[in-house]
């Protein structure tokens, strides 16, 4: 099929990963190790095991002949690109990646990357959030960003002390009831 009706483009596509924020100009890309080791682990199973078998469903269905129609070469074909490109996509971040221990801080009181912080808005509610890299962010499972503006207000802060979080709806003041580290 002429490349001109297919919709899909043979260029670099990482822009697809934006669905993960950029990493702040001039700024590491700070990970745990556990988050590290994770990519880590992704990136090998995808070079190691899933690569390879695509490969070889690709071979196969090419040798059948026709390949304008072939569905398991064309689905093949998109999968192996999107292997590929998360391939790049994590080399590139592991690359960038600066591993830092939370577990250096263990006992403190202050509010430094992979701190685990439990702290009460103005409206009374707690939350507990651990800040973790950009690569590992779960909202859902509090685990946020070292970039997000929570972290950012919470950063270098002590247990007891009360911070100013810019929000759409205005300011709000969080205080901080407890900071703990992982033990090594």
């Amino acid at each position: 099929m002429n490349k001109a009706f297919v919709k899909e483009s043979d260029g670099d596509d990482d822009d697809l990963e934006g669905a993960l924020p950029a990493i702040p100009a001039g700024s590491k890309n700070y990970m745990t190790p556990q988050g590290h080791q994770r990519m880590k682990d992704e990136l090998l199973r995808l070079i190691d095991v899933d690569r390879p078998e695509v490969v070889k469903i690709v071979s196969w269905a090419a040798s059948n002949g026709d390949r304008s129609e072939n569905g398991d070469y064309i689905y093949g074909k998109r999968r192996l690109r999107e292997i590929d490109r998360r391939i790049r996509f994590l080399t590139k971040r592991l690359d960038l990646a600066e591993v830092v221990d939370p577990s250096v801080h263990h006992g403190g009181d202050q509010v430094f990357f992979g701190a685990t912080v439990t702290y009460e808005n103005q409206a009374g509610e707690e939350h507990t959030v651990t800040i973790v890299g950009i690569d590992e962010l779960d909202p859902l499972n509090g685990k946020i960003s070292w970039i997000s503006p929570v972290a950012r207000a919470l950063t270098k802060a002590r247990e007891g002390d009360s911070v100013v979080l810019k929000t759409p709806a205005g300011l709000d003041e969080l205080t901080i009831l407890e900071v703990s580290y992982p033990a090594k």
